[in-house]
């Protein structure tokens, strides 16, 4: 499912524009990201939690030249379905 589906389903479900439904839409996905930002973690029950995971620094191998180089340590955001997500799939 696209950005512009899931505003298209939520509007139809809301009786909102498609315009009011992207802002809603937005807004939430904004104040998760927020959150995950300053708390490290959101969870919204039944659906599932994300978190912000710390990755290590490491070598890694360029594919092209065989050359070894280091990475920097570095944040990344995880996602961690809830019980009920995985069981109704």
């Amino acid at each position: 499912m696209t950005k512009a589906e899931l505003v298209e389903v939520v509007a139809a479900q809301s009786k909102l524009t498609k315009k009011q439904a992207a802002q809603i839409l937005d807004s939430v996905f904004t104040n998760i990201g927020k959150a995950v930002k300053k708390d490290t973690r959101f969870s919204y029950p039944g659906f599932g939690t994300w978190s912000l995971r710390s990755r290590k620094a490491r070598k890694i191998r360029n594919p092209q030249t065989n050359e070894m180089m280091k990475l920097k340590a570095s944040k990344t955001v995880g996602f961690r379905p809830a019980k009920e997500l995985k069981n109704s799939l």
